[in-house]
């Protein structure tokens, strides 16, 4: 349990320094930014693999049939995190140049619901799949860790993106 505690403290705290950090450099920064941005991807999606491995307590049979759900998940669930980056881009961008014009922030508002939608319509379309293959505690067990990384990661966010003004 410790180990998961800490590997979740790491996730999030690497998925969510790219989407709060503002990258001001010159082209060549900004190039150097997108290659550190994918070997830290690819570092979070081992990690987390990690942590849902240690956590899952899978048979051999489960985990032949598990993995290739879980990564066509977590491929599915890029978009979902792709337009997350994109609203909190946005958001920054209207942010900094002051007050939120309210047809801004009502736009922002809907895309953030939207987003929360998506998410949840791509946990709900995956249950069936993963009933499939593995029984009701492990499904139960494997959507609570997801949770709980989201959860995390959006706490990290909310602590570091500014109320609209």
């Amino acid at each position: 349990m410790k180990l998961l505690k800490i590997m979740l403290l790491l996730i999030v705290t690497a998925l969510a320094m790219p989407a709060i950090a503002q990258d001001k450099g010159a082209a060549k920064g900004a190039m150097a930014s997108t290659t550190d941005m994918e070997i830290l991807r690819e570092k979070i999606k081992a990690d987390k693999k990690l942590v849902v491995a240690a956590n899952m307590e899978l048979t051999d049979a489960e985990a032949k049939a598990f993995w290739p759900i879980y990564d066509a998940y977590q491929k599915d669930l890029q978009s979902i995190n792709e337009r997350m980056v994109k609203a909190i881009k946005d958001y920054a961008a209207v942010w900094n140049k002051g007050a939120v014009p309210n047809e801004k922030a009502k736009q922002l508002l809907n895309e953030s619901f939207a987003i929360e939608e998506a998410e949840l319509k791509h946990k709900r379309s995956y249950v069936p799949k993963l009933e499939k293959v593995l029984p009701e505690i492990k499904v139960a067990r494997y959507i609570q860790i997801e949770n709980k990384i989201r959860a995390l990661v959006r706490l990290e966010l909310a602590a570091s993106i500014p109320l609209a003004q």
